[in-house]
């Protein structure tokens, strides 16, 4: 009885102009299985690194230096140099920062997931420094975490984008199948996706980091492969051990972690200078919010009053009331309401705003119940009106009107 593989094997075939050398197929078994090597090309030499052994495993190592005056785009390296005096304020801690991207054999995550590339740079004085650790045979991969456990001690902060769903949980995941500590363990984690998202996101485009590379560092890739094809070139060369497809990987992961640093530096910078440093109001309501998480509260207000939006001017009048500024407060809710395009959630929760400030501050019923009658006209839950309705029979017995004016 033939086993399924043979089957299998009369179906597909034999491999063709396979990347086997002294294929010698007149042999069998164990034999044969011995004498088939990989023809591999140089990885090192194609991918400009060196070999690095460890437990008589080896994984590749490929260093790249960034000078003061390296530009990436209109930006260079002398322009995002630390200390980031507000970094605290995405999350962050002072000190050696590491920025950290992965490309791994998937995106689905878990066990059957692991990283091929760990790629990670760090300022160094006056340069940008930049590692990345390739894992040319699986069978290295402990080796390959231990010199990345070695750079990544005595870091201070980790940086990633997207990181905090992806890149940070399957690499620690794969420190802990090989029964490794994970050095990212009490570190302070900036995901700058969330920042990028408050501060720059475009409506129409996705918040991805090559937009924000061209956006705001004026950079435009040439020939970047697309993060889809990634894992099948990987694949490629585990078969074939042909390295050429990969140049253009490790292109790609440099350009992510030296573009997430100069995000992380150009959102530090501008949390620093304070609300004037937004040149935009998507940038001003973005940098709002993260005043207003990290307590800073008169900051965050400067933010959402220069910003102008609708989204501002409904954070500035909510944390106008949360200050106590009651009658800036209303007025704000009254700018809301008159602005263009304001959506019908808002409009209502402003007429209610209102309406509580005119009968429990101003002691203005008459205008107390117009709002409150004009908060009805907006569709809401049931227990929002009927929550209105019991304002409105309280306003009528205040001013002593003898009909009930609530429309039920």
């Amino acid at each position: 009885m033939t086993s399924l593989a043979d089957r299998l094997r009369g179906v597909v075939g034999p491999p063709k102009g396979g990347p086997y050398e002294n294929d010698d197929r007149s042999g069998e078994g164990d034999d044969r299985r011995d004498r088939l090597q990989p023809a591999r090309n140089d990885a090192a030499e194609i991918l400009g690194g060196e070999w690095r052994e460890s437990r008589g495993r080896k994984f590749l190592l490929v260093e790249r230096k960034y000078s003061p005056g390296y530009r990436h785009g209109r930006v260079a390296v002398a322009d995002c140099l630390p200390p980031w005096p507000r970094v605290e304020l995405l999350g962050g801690a002072t000190g050696k920062t590491i920025f950290l991207d992965l490309e791994t054999t998937g995106l689905a995550g878990g066990a059957g997931s692991y990283a091929f590339l760990v790629g990670c740079g760090w300022f160094d004085g006056g340069t940008f420094r930049l590692r990345q650790l390739f894992l040319s045979d699986f069978a290295a991969e402990r080796a390959l975490l231990e010199s990345f456990a070695e750079l990544a001690d005595g870091a201070d902060c980790v940086v990633t984008y997207n990181g905090k769903s992806f890149d940070l949980p399957l690499i620690e995941t794969r420190f802990a199948l090989q029964r490794m500590e994970t050095p990212f363990a009490g570190l302070p984690h900036v995901d700058m996706l969330h920042p990028a998202r408050r501060m720059w996101r475009d409506e129409e485009v996705e918040c991805r980091l090559t937009y924000l590379e061209q956006a705001l560092c004026g950079h435009e890739r040439q020939g970047d492969v697309p993060g889809f094809e990634i894992p099948s070139r990987y694949f490629h060369y585990v078969r074939s051990g042909d390295a050429r497809p990969l140049a253009a990987v490790l292109e790609h992961n440099r350009l992510d972690i030296v573009s997430l640093a100069m995000l992380t530096a150009r959102a530090s910078q501008m949390l620093d200078e304070g609300p004037s440093a937004a040149t935009t109001s998507r940038e001003a309501c973005g940098m709002g919010r993260l005043y207003e998480r990290a307590g800073l509260l008169e900051q965050a207000l400067a933010c959402f009053q220069r910003a102008r939006t609708v989204d501002a001017m409904r954070a500035a009048a909510i944390l106008l009331r949360r200050l106590r500024r009651y009658e800036e407060a209303a007025y704000a809710w009254r700018e809301l309401i008159a602005m263009r395009g304001c959506p019908a959630a808002y409009s209502r929760e402003a007429m209610e705003a209102l309406a509580v400030h005119h009968e429990h501050r101003a002691r203005d019923l008459e205008a107390a119940r117009d709002f409150a009658l004009q908060s009805l006209q907006w569709p809401t839950t049931a227990a929002r009106q009927q929550a209105v309705k019991y304002r409105l029979a309280r306003l009528d017995r205040k001013l002593g009107s003898g009909t009930c004016s609530i429309p039920f």
